[in-house]
């Protein structure tokens, strides 16, 4: 929480590289909009430089196709600047929307007189036009670091070992330039602590619950309507269908509810990169559903339904991220099984709420089983679903992390 020497002081002038903004609402987007808003609102004179909108689909959102001119949102600047945007994210075609990207950010931050600049990353590459501005702007740098590059790529296996070590090389490299950084959990602190960033430079400020309780219909309503059926006991994966989330273990899933009989049914809801794969994995498969994202209030709705929600992280997996679906299920009040690596971010988060179980990711049997006893222990599932709507009450806030956003953005511009 910020002191008062942090949260007080004449406003500034921030500008915020991000890829990714509203009207996007799932992964980082949301949290970035969160936070120019947040400071336009407190009083500060905030422009974010951003790409079109084209995430989890990784195609343009309608509307988009052609570039745009600055508009006001929310008191915010937004200045949008056009990019490639690769039908496959992984590999070369993604460093090149980020180069691409990042440079078109820099020829608009040329023009801007800041105070502090602010980068998101994911996009790793906008770090670097910030650095070398900063000599001759005479602003500070700040990271929001939301994954790790050099993990992601290590873990999942994209593109190749070399690449995964240079990769993580240039993190390093710019990230221990920064004249402050914020992290999402603990975890992301420790690695870059050990890969030589100043430990004094580092505040970890987790990501907030950005959804609110579904109310209205009852839930039986929102199940018929949904078209599932009463007695299945749906365990539903709501959120970006990438490579980081090694869905096929939820396939495999899926498949063996069908061959043990089981009551339990699969729902993968969310749009990605590795939806047409999926689909086409699942083809046949009568105990797994698919479903495109849903609209604000849907979506909410829809958690609600369910039985119990589905985290999966492709074995492997450890440092890379830490999934803010985890902040939106806790708030859904639905207890939650996370196939993640002992040693996860997620992990941590699911250890400290007591709001659902850990298995082993891509463990198919392991992962069933667990879904199998909530099913049977309705007592406990609702402590857990309990559990999770109050730690998200305690710790998952939008103003607590809001609040300590803005303070370290006062410390970083000093």
């Amino acid at each position: 929480m910020a002191t008062s020497a942090e949260s007080t002081g004449v406003p500034l002038r921030v500008s915020i590289i991000g890829l990714n903004y509203a009207p996007e609402t799932t992964g980082i987007a949301p949290y970035t909009t969160g936070l120019a808003r947040h400071l336009a609102i407190s009083g500060h004179d905030v422009t974010v430089i951003t790409g079109h909108p084209h995430y989890p689909e990784w195609r343009l959102h309608p509307g988009y196709e052609r570039p745009q001119p600055p508009t006001d949102d929310h008191g915010v600047r937004l200045i949008r600047v056009p990019h490639p945007v690769p039908r496959n994210p992984g590999g070369l075609s993604r460093v090149w929307m980020e180069i691409v990207f990042a440079m078109r950010a820099a020829a608009r931050l040329v023009r801007r007189r800041s105070d502090v600049v602010v980068v998101v990353s994911p996009a790793l590459l906008s770090l670097l036009p910030a650095l070398l501005l900063r000599p001759f702007r005479g602003f500070r740098t700040g990271a929001v670091v939301q994954d790790l590059y050099g993990a992601a790529l290590a873990e999942i296996g994209l593109s190749g070992g070399r690449l995964a070590l240079v990769t993580g090389w240039l993190e390093r490299l710019l990230l221990r330039r920064m004249n402050g950084v914020a992290v999402i959990h603990q975890v992301f602190r420790q690695r870059l602590i050990a890969s030589g960033v100043a430990e004094d430079r580092i505040r970890v400020i987790p990501n907030w619950a950005h959804v609110t309780v579904a109310g209205g219909a009852d839930r039986d309503q929102r199940r018929r309507k949904l078209g599932w059926e009463p007695n299945d006991f749906v365990a539903l994966h709501a959120g970006n269908m990438g490579a980081k989330q090694g869905l096929e273990g939820l396939v495999d899933v899926g498949r063996l509810a069908e061959k043990r009989g089981s009551n339990v049914r699969v729902v993968l809801m969310g749009n990605g990169s590795q939806r047409d794969a999926l689909q086409t994995r699942s083809a046949g498969a009568s105990r797994i559903s698919m479903m495109d994202s849903l609209p604000e209030g849907d979506f909410e709705a829809a958690l609600a339904a369910a039985d119990c929600l589905l985290l999966h992280e492709k074995p492997g997996v450890v440092e890379m991220s830490v999934p803010s679906k985890l902040t939106t299920y806790f708030t859904a009040g639905r207890p939650v099984v996370a196939a993640t690596h002992e040693r996860s971010g997620a992990a941590a988060l699911i250890a400290a709420s007591q709001a659902g179980v850990r298995v082993t990711a891509g463990d198919a049997a392991g992962i069933l089983d667990a879904i199998e006893k909530l099913a049977a222990d309705p007592a406990t599932a609702e402590a857990m679903s309990a559990n999770g709507q109050a730690y998200a009450a305690e710790h998952l806030t939008g103003t607590a992390s809001l609040t300590s956003y803005e303070a370290w953005v006062r410390v970083t511009a000093r």
